[in-house]
């Protein structure tokens, strides 16, 4: 296990590059299942990290055979964060997957955590930031090409590019949590937890429905990934 408490803004920012994150909102959970103590969500959480954490490699390196799999857990410690956990990756390409204290806090099991921490890591095996950041290029090249044709000027074009690349980012933002979510269904599993009650976490935050552009799919469609999954191993 590498546990790492963020003590600041800046270490986090030293390690974690917003244009490469892939992220998992949370949002406010809706009070139902009792709360564990402070001393609970603490070990609790300790305990996951140890057991998901080498599993995840395992598969990291099955998966992904070029890539670096050894990931670096942390925990993002500044005041007033909301529940949210998100993979990314240092300077030197090394993956992290970071969990406010707010979510550590609002996990009533540790089936719960443990499906989070699969959820990030397989965002890192299934390579999503590059996959996100290539459909992000793409998106940026056709806007700017359509403005271009319509005589855009530099700022013009300056807009459309950006404009093409939040687009570009979002296109297959949904599938990657699928994705995501099948992955970490399997992680959870194999490192003795349940993925159906970890993905129960679901049932208490706000559904962000099936938008157009949106970044995450109907809590539904998770919940019935999860269960098909795991009903299947």
């Amino acid at each position: 296990m590498r546990l790492i408490a963020v003590l600041c803004v800046a270490a986090l920012a030293g390690c974690v590059m917003p244009t490469e994150q892939a992220p998992v909102s949370t949002g406010p959970a809706v009070q139902s299942a009792p709360r564990v103590s402070a001393n609970q969500a603490a070990r609790q959480f300790i305990s996951v990290v140890d057991t998901v954490e080498p599993v995840a490699e395992r598969l990291c390196r099955q998966k992904a055979q070029t890539a670096n799999c050894d990931f670096q857990i942390v925990v993002d410690d500044r005041p007033g964060q909301p529940p949210n956990a998100f993979q990314t990756l240092d300077k030197s390409g090394r993956p992290v997957v970071a969990f406010t204290l707010a979510l550590i806090g609002e996990a009533r099991n540790a089936d719960e955590l443990a499906f989070v921490m699969g959820h990030e890591t397989a965002h890192h095996i299934a390579g999503h930031i590059a996959r996100q950041q290539q459909n992000a290029a793409t998106g940026a090249v056709i806007f700017a090409g359509l403005a271009a044709l319509t005589g855009a000027d530099a700022s013009g074009l300056e807009s459309a590019q950006r404009l093409g690349a939040a687009v570009g980012a979002r296109t297959y933002s949904k599938d990657f949590e699928l994705e995501a979510d099948a992955l970490g269904t399997i992680i959870a599993k194999r490192a003795g937890y349940d993925p159906v009650r970890g993905a129960e976490y679901f049932t208490r935050i706000p559904d962000p429905g099936n938008r157009f552009l949106g970044t995450h799919p109907p809590n539904t469609a998770r919940i019935e990934t999860v269960r098909r999954v795991a009903a299947g191993m």
